[in-house]
């Protein structure tokens, strides 16, 4: 079992973001062949709408790197430009083939207004 790690993401509205997480445990690179991602954005953990939501499903926004460990978030600018700017909270969550449901990640995510439109 993996214990969530905690990041604040910041994303600047109305711009691209791309970040890759690179997981390892005792130095070795986890293998996420056979998962399913998946990340929500809330303006906290109990809301019922959802601000942004991504999966590892073609262009989705989550590409798992397999054996190499990594897992790469991608935000396109019309999603961030539909996000308010304001601090919110997301979690990122993978489902094993066995359906088993591990939290990789969680915090803060923040989004910088846009000022030049």
């Amino acid at each position: 079992m993996i214990n969530p790690g905690t990041y604040t993401i910041t994303c600047w509205q109305g711009a691209d973001y791309d970040k890759t997480f690179t997981v390892t445990q005792n130095g070795t690179a986890l293998n996420w062949t056979g998962y399913q991602a998946r990340m929500q954005v809330r303006d906290s953990s109990d809301a019922t709408a959802t601000l942004l939501s991504l999966n590892d499903a073609a262009g989705s926004g989550i590409t798992l790197g397999g054996t190499a460990g990594t897992i790469a978030v991608a935000i396109t600018s019309t999603q961030s430009a539909a996000i308010p700017a304001g601090a919110y909270a997301y979690d990122l969550e993978l489902v094993s083939s066995g359906n088993i449901v591990t939290r990789l990640l969680q915090g803060a995510f923040i989004v910088s207004g846009n000022v030049t439109r």
